[in-house]
């Protein structure tokens, strides 16, 4: 292998991988919830943050959709 390479003529691209990163959020969620996935990552040992994605990306795949039954307030 060479000892140094001249990098000076190569022709630069576009990241064909750029559109699949993740896009950064903020998001405000419980502090039992947090500590629920942080506990389930350190079993699993890794980032809570990648568990909450692969969790709500299961979601995406299952076709998952939230069922919320408002209290209709009537007495």
């Amino acid at each position: 292998m060479k000892a140094e390479y001249d990098l000076s003529k190569m022709m630069s691209r576009r990241n064909p991988y750029a559109a699949k990163l993740k896009k950064p959020v903020s998001m405000r969620l419980s502090e039992d919830v947090v500590d629920y996935f942080k506990d389930m990552a350190k079993e699993a040992g890794v980032p809570y943050q990648s568990l909450i994605n692969l969790y709500l990306r299961d979601c995406v795949m299952q076709n998952r959709k939230v069922q919320i039954a408002w209290p209709s307030g009537k007495a």
